[in-house]
């Protein structure tokens, strides 16, 4: 019944989270950009899982290209959105054809990275995929968001599949003081058949993400909040970071 993070939930994914706004945050970033004087063009989506967060830019003109780790995730993308591309890949080591004007890795996906080195190898390998003054942007849960996140509580539903089959699915948060990490059990019962997929997620804070950023070799990073672009409140569960590759002979 136990299986591994984003494996049996592939199937059943996009029916949990069909409020997601994915829309709306691809048009966030994007407006975030243009106020910068960037237009992208190509796009590398980080953690693109069903392709859900790619499509809404590959709607907007952008030349997408999805990553994920997990194989069962990249099929259901595959098979939903056949004019994208994706290709299999870990975070903290991929290689992808590029440069990229723009890189996205949105919905909490780096909070799975909860070895803080990795965060930085993952961050690394953005930068290296970037074309200069290219953008990274994504959003973390912070500290306090992990930590505070259905803290006692859990989301429990009824959905159904576009095939028609009746998803139920139970999911309780917890945190764990010793090791900072939140734990999610995500129980999902799919016309009879039952699975748990435990997963586990780090806060980063900004005092957290500026050494990673630097080290990375970003030339210059912005914290916002959504949907407003204001600073983040100091008690603020989940920001938006934009991340800015040094143009070509800034500096010489």
């Amino acid at each position: 019944m136990q299986r591994p993070p984003f494996t049996a939930l592939a199937s059943v994914y996009d029916a949990i989270m069909a409020d997601i706004e994915y829309d709306d945050w691809a048009e966030f970033v994007l407006t975030y950009l243009r106020a910068e004087g960037v237009t992208p063009r190509r796009l590398l989506d980080l953690a693109c899982g069903t392709g859900a967060s790619s499509a809404p830019f590959a709607a907007r003109g952008l030349d997408v290209t999805g990553l994920d780790y997990s194989a069962d995730m990249l099929r259901v993308a595959r098979e939903r959105h056949p004019h994208l591309t994706f290709v299999q890949g870990d975070l903290r080591d991929f290689q992808v054809d590029g440069p990229f004007e723009l890189i996205t890795c949105i919905f909490d996906s780096l909070n799975n990275l909860t070895d803080p080195a990795d965060l930085g190898r993952a961050l690394a390998r953005a930068h290296a995929h970037l074309a200069p003054g290219g953008y990274l942007a994504f959003d973390v849960n912070t500290r306090a968001g992990v930590r505070d996140l259905w803290e006692g509580d859990t989301i429990e539903g009824l959905t159904e599949t576009p095939d028609g089959r009746e998803v139920h699915y139970h999911w309780s948060h917890h945190y764990e003081p010793d090791t900072e990490l939140g734990v999610v059990q995500a129980f999902v019962r799919v016309e009879g058949d039952e699975f748990v997929e435990v997963h586990r997620e780090r806060g980063y804070d900004q005092a957290d993400l500026d050494p990673l950023l630097a080290a990375a070799g970003f030339a210059e990073w912005t914290f916002v909040e959504y949907p407003d672009y204001a600073p983040p409140a100091l008690d603020a569960t989940r920001v938006w970071v934009f991340a800015r590759v040094a143009p070509e002979g800034a500096g010489a």
